[in-house]
């Protein structure tokens, strides 16, 4: 079962996803399918610039809201970068890597949280 600061980290992530036109921003609770994190927060960009923009919106916001990153994998270029926040990891995709990943696929057990205001 999630807590309510992974909860808090997801909305969050959500408002500097939402507010730097972060696309099809997707949040799946996969806390009772797996131990690495209670979310997956899922969104894409447009291009490599705002995969980068994104990326910066997300650690600056999280950082003023006093949640540290723990890990962050990949580069713009690579279309897609991983930000490790312990009980919340967020993948930031262009287009094509999106497809090509389909991570909502893969953790089908989770549960997708369709409204940001349920957490």
């Amino acid at each position: 079962m999630a807590n309510d600061q992974s909860k808090k980290m997801v909305k969050v992530i959500f408002e500097a996803l939402d507010e730097h036109k972060g696309r099809d921003i997707s949040i799946l609770d996969i806390g009772e399918v797996s131990v690495i994190a209670d979310y997956f927060v899922i969104a894409t960009a447009d291009n490599v610039r705002q995969v980068e923009a994104l990326t910066d919106a997300v650690e600056e916001k999280m950082f003023k809201a006093g949640f540290d990153l723990r890990k962050k994998e990949g580069v713009a270029e690579s279309g897609w970068i991983l930000m490790d926040f312990n009980d919340v990891i967020v993948h930031i995709f262009d287009k094509e890597q999106r497809l090509f990943y389909d991570l909502e696929r893969i953790w089908s057990d989770g549960k997708k949280v369709v409204d940001i205001a349920e957490l």
